[in-house]
């Protein structure tokens, strides 16, 4: 099977070679595409780094992988669009975003550029995983092994499951990681952003640490808890649970 394996922290971030070789290890034909540049919070943006409409990539080699490697002018998920559409070597099987820097929990992954690569390779039919370490704002040194660990008993779990899957796992940096439970999204997330005004013609909007409280089986409590998730996600789809009161018309 092959793999598109792309992030949104960029082509020489630690997490991006610690997704691809473990997806290597566990046998599969890896692609590596991602953002030239950090591209974190693009969610899931289409956008290009360039005004012409074409997006520019370059190839580019990593330490200790023996795959196809591009640094792309592009969001993450555009690189996924492309790649579904028969780019850098053909339409991937699976679509393996990653591993960021910091942990995205709760409804919050909507604004997750890892998360949005994911999504896009749903919506193109593809299997998708988005995988993020818990690293605080401040946090201690990135264990990218652990998340090696996890990703590699994670794969065969995606690959049994329905086409079009996707799974956002998440997992904690600490060396001794209690298991891998399913979990339900939180409210928001574990970092919330609060907007301060600099000016009249400026606003600063800066990124806090939430202060609810953890609700028990959510992806945040799981994981404070030293337990990586496991999240199964939709992209867009109709809310058929929503009322339909008839609009008078005209009015």
């Amino acid at each position: 099977m092959r793999a598109l394996i792309t992030n949104d922290d960029g082509i020489d971030s630690p997490g991006l070679l610690t997704l691809a070789s473990a997806a290597v290890s566990c046998g599969l034909d890896v692609v590596v595409a991602a953002p030239a540049t950090q591209s974190s919070g693009t969610s899931a943006s289409v956008a290009a780094a360039s005004d012409t409409g074409r997006v520019v990539s370059e190839r580019r080699t990593l330490p200790g992988l023996d795959a196809e490697a591009y640094a792309v002018a592009a969001h993450p998920a555009l690189i996924t669009l492309i790649a579904c559409r028969g780019g850098f070597g053909g339409k991937p099987d699976l679509v393996l975003s990653g591993v960021n820097l910091g942990a995205n929990v709760g409804r919050a992954i909507l604004h997750s550029g890892t998360v949005g690569a994911a999504l896009t390779g749903q919506l193109n039919d593809v299997s998708s995983l988005a995988v993020s370490l818990d690293v605080g704002l401040d946090g201690p040194e990135p264990l990218w092994d652990k998340a090696d660990e996890v990703v590699r008993a994670v794969l065969p779990v995606l690959l049994e499951m329905p086409a079009a899957t996707v799974l956002s796992l998440n997992v904690p940096n600490i060396v001794d990681v209690q298991g891998i439970r399913w979990a339900k999204l939180a409210r928001f997330g574990s970092v919330q952003s609060r907007v301060d005004e600099v000016d009249e013609n400026e606003i600063e909007l800066v990124t806090v640490y939430s202060e609810e409280s953890l609700v028990p089986g959510t992806d945040s409590a799981l994981l404070a808890s030293g337990y990586a998730t496991l999240t199964p996600l939709n992209s867009v789809s109709e809310d058929v649970s929503s009322p339909r009161p008839s609009p008078a018309w005209p009015v």
